[in-house]
């Protein structure tokens, strides 16, 4: 099965309502993409994906399972989450860091010969095996950003949930980041959900876009049909217009309009 799914999630802060009955359900083979503007909520629909925050009301599922209630190693072994801006405490080469990813799984003996073979194919398919035997504190940016999406991928989790994972990226790198995230999903069939501010790389990369805005589900389906220019006037306040380039549809924001 591997089905995630949100189920009426609630989260304040204070006297703000972050979350506000968000639902939503995920499936693996597919990219979504949460977007939305700043304090929509989208990094703390995230975390209550990932199990790192409890919502006030409302539960996450993990098929049959409540995420919250699964062993804290059980859930990184099936979830793998990269924060936004992740940062990096020690100047370990990179097969090191790559390495860590395999905390759920290693024993008292350390990384055995299968850990092993996990961190190899994480370094393969993040095009990160000639950064080995990098300092990782000698990487670009770019750079860096493979790496850290090789440690989460180094756990083998069923889903990975990434935050913000393009900012910060010059546009050769963002659209590597895309092609490797939608390659997870379309051929090793990982359920791959991420947080974006860029809406043409929203339309660009994903299969299935959902829409927050004030803590609630503006639109959830396919990207050309919740980036329509309706709800994109909901969710920023900005007129937009959809045209067709040399490579897909793109969007075009024309001016701010008072909502």
């Amino acid at each position: 099965m591997n089905r995630l799914a949100a189920e009426n999630l609630h989260v304040r802060l204070g006297a703000k309502r972050v979350l506000d009955g968000v639902a939503a359900h995920f499936a693996p083979g597919q990219v979504t993409a949460i977007i939305g503007p700043n304090g929509a909520g989208k990094s703390t629909l995230l975390s209550c994906l990932a199990g790192l925050r409890a919502p006030d009301q409302g539960v996450v599922k993990l098929d049959d399972d409540t995420v919250l209630s699964l062993p804290a190693r059980q859930r990184a072994q099936r979830i793998g989450f990269l924060p936004q801006m992740p940062e990096i405490a020690w100047a370990v080469d990179v097969r090191t860091l790559v390495g860590l990813g395999r905390t759920p799984y290693i024993g008292a003996r350390g990384l055995s010969a299968g850990d092993d073979e996990a961190v190899a194919r994480a370094l393969s398919v993040t095009n990160t095996t000639e950064l080995s035997h990098r300092n990782v504190m000698t990487l670009s940016g770019g750079e860096r950003a493979r790496v850290l999406i090789a440690r989460a991928l180094a756990g083998e989790p069923q889903w990975l949930l990434a935050d913000e994972p393009l900012t910060g990226l010059d546009p050769g790198f963002q659209l590597d980041a895309a092609e490797l995230f939608r390659a997870l999903a379309h051929d090793d069939k990982r359920g791959i959900i991420i947080t974006l501010h860029d809406l043409h790389m929203a339309l660009r990369m994903a299969d299935r876009v959902i829409v927050l805005a004030a803590g609630q589900v503006l639109a959830d389906g396919e990207p050309i049909n919740a980036l329509a220019s309706n709800i994109l006037h909901q969710a920023y306040g900005v007129e937009t217009k959809l045209t067709v380039g040399a490579h897909g549809p793109v969007i075009e924001i024309l001016n701010r309009r008072i909502k």
